[in-house]
């Protein structure tokens, strides 16, 4: 990328903060921004497309171009194919995107008790019955344990937490054919890991929360550490 592509994509990215757009709010015409930037067409529409990749605009032909909702799925994209290379390898990568994972939803266990009524238990209660119910059959329930974690933390109005961890739940998702299973770990005991943690929940205890979400990520530890085993 040259020197004036980079510094016209921070131009256009400068526009947007000084004027106060919001996602979804419409650019000016490409007109009005080859005028304002001083560039021509070619230059504005390659720094656009850039921008459109990383979220920053919507380009919507026909329409205009608007602010965009800035998402998480190139990092998603990026996250996954390095954790792909990474089994392959030392599972470095695999290994600290687990411990920043686990450091964050450690960290928000004591808010989510915090929030009390607004942690939905019903839901969970169902997403719960579903991994056990698939569990008999000896199966994992892979939806249903999103739900569970979408709703254990929706509550807490952070969006971004809420976008980071689907990041970290689908990454890891997409690993999971190539990441060995124990032998102790069964549909049944993964289930397990997610009741208690709703137990710990309805009867507001504290340290058996922390204590079930550290079995969580134990058994997913566990993993890793078995694929060191197989692909080292």
């Amino acid at each position: 990328m040259s020197a004036n592509q980079r510094a016209l994509r921070e131009s256009v990215k400068r526009l947007i903060v000084e004027r106060g757009l919001p996602p979804g709010a419409l650019l000016p015409t490409e007109l009005e921004l080859m005028r304002e930037l001083e560039v021509g067409r070619n230059p504005l529409r390659e720094a656009m497309k850039a921008l459109e990749a990383q979220g920053i605009v919507d380009i919507r032909h026909g329409h205009g171009t608007y602010v965009g909702g800035v998402s998480l799925s190139g990092l998603e994209a990026g996250l996954a194919f390095r954790g792909a290379l990474s089994v392959r390898g030392d599972l470095t990568d695999i290994r600290e995107l687990l411990e920043v994972r686990e450091v964050l939803e450690a960290g928000l266990a004591g808010r989510v008790l915090a929030a009390g009524d607004s942690v939905d238990l019903t839901v969970l209660e169902s997403a719960v019955q579903t991994m056990e119910e698939r569990a008999e059959a000896g199966e994992y329930a892979p939806e249903a344990d999103w739900l569970f974690h979408e709703t254990l933390y929706r509550p807490l109005g952070n969006n971004l937490v809420l976008e980071l961890l689907r990041v970290f739940w689908r990454v890891f998702r997409s690993l999971d054919g190539d990441l060995p299973r124990g032998d102790e770990e069964t549909p049944a005991l993964v289930a397990s890991w997610h009741r208690d943690i709703l137990e710990a929940l309805r009867t507001r205890d504290e340290a058996a929360l922390h204590t079930a979400v550290e079995a969580h990520f134990r058994g997913i530890r566990a993993r890793v550490s078995g694929s060191v085993a197989r692909f080292g």
